[in-house]
């Protein structure tokens, strides 16, 4: 009995973790588009990237790959100096 409550517990922890990653990914792209919105000053190059990563990371949050939505929208942020 008390292995099942141990496993039930632990069961979820890991499902409550992906939905924290999952909320995570939202407020990493509000971060993105309000400093987008003070119009930062960035080559057209790196313009080009971070709205590239941005949109890159909003998908795979859609797709549910929010691991890969974070490395996405951290280099974006990264570009952007926050």
């Amino acid at each position: 009995m008390r292995v099942s409550l141990h496993i039930l517990v632990s069961l979820s922890l890991l499902c409550a973790s992906g939905a924290v990653l999952a909320y995570h990914c939202p407020n990493e792209m509000k971060a993105i588009d309000a400093k987008l919105a003070t119009k930062p000053a960035l080559s057209q190059a790196d313009m080009a990237k971070v709205q590239k990563l941005r949109a890159e990371g909003e998908a795979q949050h859609k797709a549910g790959d929010h691991d890969a939505s974070l490395k996405s929208l951290g280099e974006a942020k990264k570009i952007l100096g926050i």
